[in-house]
């Protein structure tokens, strides 16, 4: 049986989602600058795809910038908010993912000054110590923090959040990539000036996503050459993946409500059939708490002795079970998981912690055959 637990790394493509991208592929081929009927359809398709993308952030069109991903609107929208924006204090927290952090690394050998605010045991950020670090100084700032931790779960308040940075007329970016199509963010309500996103983690394809900009936020290009994305992007887009994106957000947000209903009953059914089986297991961050954590995922600390969390994994794999020891963009990387060392008790981390993560094509089946696989490796192997 092959089993499938590792959505927030990357989604299948719905069908729907297909159809339209090989529709696309096969007769606009077009380039969408191109002044010719071939280049009119094309772009005809961008842009009907930005105001369907836009519609659902209730944003305008032209706040959509195409991108290929959440990795590079992380790094353009924070690079060019210090390069054009004099941003001189950048206020995150280590639990970010390495699109963020790594950035924030280059970005404090070019003199900008970057604060971490602290995370509790949850993963839940320090509120008042982010309003303490806003008032801190007049420098310039911008806040950037992630909606949804892609590994422990946690959910950010955006709106209280957002509030903070306008009341200390500071600007706010959130890597939204694990929120996208699972959430509904109304970001004519929510003042955040900057939010990134990736059309895989919502059954869109991979090589694509957006950046929203919030208009007159004055960003000069940060790849130059042709005029595409209001200047902002040059580059020739890619027309099957951009509808395949808009497609894809489009099936998100009109099943949202009941695909949200199904996957969290899957969650419930995984954590309370593995509390059977590990009695004394450990749910890391807040992924037990169902209002503060997403319905996509758990991230568990299991009771295996350390010398058998190899093991584990190699069981798994075996029995055909894909799951995550973390982030996907840390695979083959011997460096433990950043945001469990931020997060998880010192006594919890020689025990191995594995991240399933759900979408709609997952079934209380699935979920099932992992706990018998699990249950029957906890005979053998779990710590007294």
């Amino acid at each position: 049986m092959q089993v499938y637990f590792d959505n927030a790394a990357t989604t299948p493509l719905r069908e729907e989602v297909i159809a339209v991208m090989h529709e696309s592929l096969r007769d606009t081929f077009g380039n969408p600058s191109s002044t010719h009927g071939f280049g009119r359809t094309a772009r005809t398709q961008i842009e009907t795809a930005r105001k369907s993308i836009a519609a659902h952030f209730n944003a305008h069109p032209q706040e959509i910038i195409f991108t290929s991903g959440g990795t590079e609107s992380d790094n353009m929208l924070l690079r060019c908010a210090v390069e054009d924006l004099g941003v001189k204090t950048i206020i995150s927290s280590k639990i970010e993912h390495h699109a963020i952090i790594h950035a924030l690394d280059f970005l404090a050998t070019k003199g900008c000054e970057i604060i971490y605010i602290p995370v509790d045991h949850h993963g839940q950020l320090d509120y008042d110590a982010l309003d303490m670090a806003l008032a801190k100084d007049d420098s310039k700032k911008l806040v950037t923090l992630m909606h949804i931790n892609n590994e422990i779960g946690t959910i950010l308040d955006l709106a209280r959040v957002a509030a903070s940075c306008q009341k200390h007329k500071a600007l706010f970016h959130s890597d939204a990539v694990q929120g996208v199509g699972h959430y509904e963010i109304d970001l004519a309500e929510i003042k955040i000036d900057f939010l990134s996103a990736a059309a895989h983690k919502f059954h869109g394809p991979k090589g694509v996503g957006f950046s929203f900009v919030r208009k007159n936020s004055d960003l000069n290009p940060f790849i130059l050459g042709g005029g595409q994305e209001r200047g902002l992007r040059a580059g020739t887009e890619s027309v099957h993946n951009i509808v395949g994106m808009a497609k894809a957000l489009e099936l998100s947000y009109a099943n949202l409500a009941t695909e949200k209903e199904y996957i969290l009953g899957l969650k419930k059914h995984l954590i309370q059939g593995l509390k059977n089986i590990f009695p004394s297991l450990h749910l890391n961050g807040c992924c037990g708490d169902l209002a503060k954590s997403t319905y996509t995922l758990i991230n568990v600390c299991l009771p295996v002795p350390a010398e058998k969390a190899g093991l584990l994994d190699f069981h798994l794999d075996l029995k055909g079970i894909a799951c995550s020891k973390g982030s996907a963009c840390q695979a083959g990387s011997n460096i433990g998981s950043h945001v469990l060392d931020e997060v998880v008790p010192t006594e919890i981390k020689k025990h191995p912690s594995i991240r399933f993560s759900f979408s709609r094509y997952n079934t209380k089946e699935e979920v099932d055959y992992l706990l018998e696989v699990l249950a029957a490796f906890a005979l053998t192997s779990v710590a007294s």
